[in-house]
Order: C-alpha cells, then structure tokens, then sequence
C-alpha cells in the first residue's frame, strides 16, 4: 500500500507520499484549481496505477469540501482524521510547516489504518437533507441574534412593543413596528389603522388585538428623548428589513427539508418518535444517515454524538469527563430531542428528574438521557422498526430486575 498526507488549505495542497516501509516516495504542492487537482490525482495515479488506486489511502484533516469529491470521484480511498490527532505527533521542538504537517498524516496512517474508519459518501438524497438542515440552522442562528439586536433596540426607546405581541418574529409584530416604528405614532394611530395592518399581516384576530395595542400604548409608560426616538428607529427598520427576508428564507428551507425527508424510507421511523416534529426528524435522519455498515455499533454512535462522556484518570484523579470531539451538529439534536421527549415519555421524565436529584446539572441530566436515547434510535433504526411506547416499557421493566 501507498500512504499519501495531504495538508489542505485553501489556497494549495501539501502532499507527501510514504510505502509501506515508510519510505518517502515523493513530496509536491499542488493549487486549489481544477488544474491543480488533475495534477494531484494524476501524479497519485502515477504511483499507484489506475488499477490499484484502493490501494492507495489518502490521509487528509477533512471530510468535506471539493478536494474529498475529487479523490473521491477519482476513485483514491479517504480516511478523516482528527486534526489534533495528528498534532499530537509532532516534535517537541515545536516545528510546523505544511510538509511537515503532510508527513505526519501519511506517517499517522501508515501506522493507525486498521483503526481509521474509510470515508463513505452519503447517499444524494441524505447528503441533500444534511446539507439543508445544516445551513437552515445558519439561518436560524442568524435569526435569533437579529431578534436579540431588536429587542435590545426597543428596550432603549419603545419598551411597550415588547408587550403588545406574543413573539418579536411573527409577521403582525414586524408590520406593526414598520407602520408605527416610535411610540408617538403608535399614539396617534386610530384602532381601524392599526387593525388594517395587522389584517394585512395575517392576525387571526386584527380587531380585538388593534383595541388592545391602543388601549395599552395609551396607558402611562418610560419616554425617550427625540434623538433616540429617531435614532433607534431607523436602526429598527434596518434591522426587520434584514429580518424578515431571513424568516422567508427558513419557511423555504422547512418546505424543501419536509419534502426530502418524507421521500426517504426511513422516514417513518423518525415522524414516531415523540415530540420530534418538523425541525427534529429530518435533522436526526440526515445526522444518523441512512448505511447501516458505517458504525459499528450503538457505542460508535455515542461517541459520534458527543452523549457518552470519556475516562479521565491521573494519579488518585479519576473523573468522567464530557466528550468534545464530535460532530457537533448530531449532538445538538440529539439533545433537543431528549429535552422534548421529556415532555411525554414518562420514563424519560423520571429519569432526567433521577439525574437532577443526584445533583447532575440541566445540560448533564439532558446528555445522560440523550445517550440513553442513542441507544434506542440505533437498535431502531438498525431493525427498521418505529419506535412503540408500550414496548419498550414492557422490554425495560423486563430489564429492570436483572439489573437490580
């Protein structure tokens, strides 16, 4: 075999090539261009041959991107690996170049392959809905810190908007403010002006909500002086003008995830999972995937997630610590999905409250409970079966005295 190290940038690639003495075969820089990336695929099936390009494993610090399709597409194998992984293995003085850093990927994968797990793409239908639910949650980041901003913009000059609506991100609350964006036009507005625009914006109920916004704008409340008045009120208009495009933009997103994911087969065994919902389901499919060979059991899967806390021992110390290395986006809902099913699985409930009692703070009671949910989901989704309450209450009390 043939191990490549290749230093990604984004700019040009390193790579260093070693046999299966260890021997350096050759070392080259190649662009991050279509020309650059020929280059490198030939140059590597130079070495190897066309016919044996399995043969040849290529060590790299990513598992996206376009360089991973083109040696993918290339037919080279790809092994992801850990970045601090490979930083472990430096010298103690402390050197660091891109050659270097090229030869201790090779090096690590000469020596480590049979623990490396083979980069296996995803399915389109998978790799679609993953892509999607990821950057709907950019989207919905984005959302929340311009809602933050326009919170903290109404409590320096018009704290009352903050009372007159449910939620600041619904469409009525961002066209009233647009219509009245300072108190003294809120003032002025007659109760049928006020209702037309909440009509417009789609309120159930624009009437009796439009005499309720006068009655309480009306009432004796903090004023700002005019400079702020007027200051804050253009910020708040620059702020829902960039506010509600994004809110537009996570309505699209929800129809097109919500079409993909009731495309896949498996999706029936996420819609019966409690409390799951729209948002939750497609993230755990597209999280979990759908190859039944990429993980070697329920454990793979917990690490994967970040659930399942790693040993920690040195001298008389020994103390379980949480698991950092994960993928981030798995884990964040896989503990969305614990704290929801609290709300209806009574076992759930009882044990969230177990951990709470034996002083586990909220996030340690909730990781605790979605690590035992990992386990769940994988035999499920393992035997293609949904998830039945009843059955898996009588499965746990069956449980229960041989564990006692």
């Amino acid at each position: 075999m043939w191990f490549a190290g290749i230093d990604w940038a984004d700019t040009h690639h390193d790579i260093l090539v070693l046999d299966e003495r260890g021997q350096k075969l050759t070392s080259f820089r190649v662009m991050h261009t279509s020309k650059g990336l020929d280059e490198l695929t030939n140059r590597l099936t130079a070495i190897c041959g066309p016919e044996h390009k399995a043969e040849l494993a290529c060590i790299v610090e990513t598992t996206r991107g376009l360089l991973i399709t083109y040696l993918l597409e290339a037919g080279f194998t790809v092994y992801p690996v850990n970045p601090k992984t490979v930083d472990r293995k430096r010298s103690a003085s402390g050197a660091k170049t891109d050659q270097i850093d090229a030869y201790l990927l090779a090096k690590h994968g000469r020596s480590e392959l049979a623990d490396l797990r083979r980069l296996e793409p995803d399915s389109p239908l998978i790799a679609e809905l993953k892509a999607l639910t990821r950057d709907q949650d950019g989207l919905i980041q984005m959302q929340t810190r311009l809602v933050n901003q326009l919170t903290a913009c109404l409590k320096a000059y018009y704290p009352v908007a903050l009372t007159l609506f449910t939620k600041v991100q619904q469409p009525s609350t961002l066209h009233f403010l647009l219509a009245y964006p300072t108190p003294q036009e809120a003032m002025n507005a007659s109760c049928e002006a006020i209702a037309e625009v909440l009509k417009s914006a789609g309120h159930p109920t624009p009437k009796k909500t439009a005499a309720s916004i006068v009655n309480q704008v009306h009432q004796p409340q903090l004023a700002a002086d005019d400079v702020t008045c007027r200051t804050k009120s253009r910020l708040l208009i620059a702020l829902i003008r960039q506010l509600q495009p994004v809110m537009e933009a996570i309505a699209a997103y929800d129809q097109e995830i919500e079409r993909l994911f009731l495309m896949h087969a498996d999706s029936h065994l996420f819609l019966k999972l409690p409390r799951a919902g729209k948002r939750i389901a497609p993230r755990l499919l597209a999280e979990i995937g759908d190859d039944r060979s990429r993980y070697q059991g329920a454990a793979s899967l917990q690490a994967l997630a970040g659930t399942s806390p790693v040993p920690y021992e040195s001298g008389n110390y020994a103390k379980p610590h949480r698991r950092y290395a994960c993928i981030k986006p798995l884990r964040n809902v896989q503990q969305q999905f614990a704290w929801q099913s609290i709300q209806t699985e009574t076992w759930a409930s009882e044990y969230y409250e177990r951990k709470r009692r034996e002083g586990k703070s909220h996030s340690v009671a909730v990781r605790a409970l979605a690590n035992v949910w990992v386990r769940i989901l994988f035999a499920l989704w393992l035997k293609r079966e949904a998830y039945q309450p009843a059955i898996f209450e009588h499965a746990r009390h069956q449980h229960a005295p041989r564990a006692a």
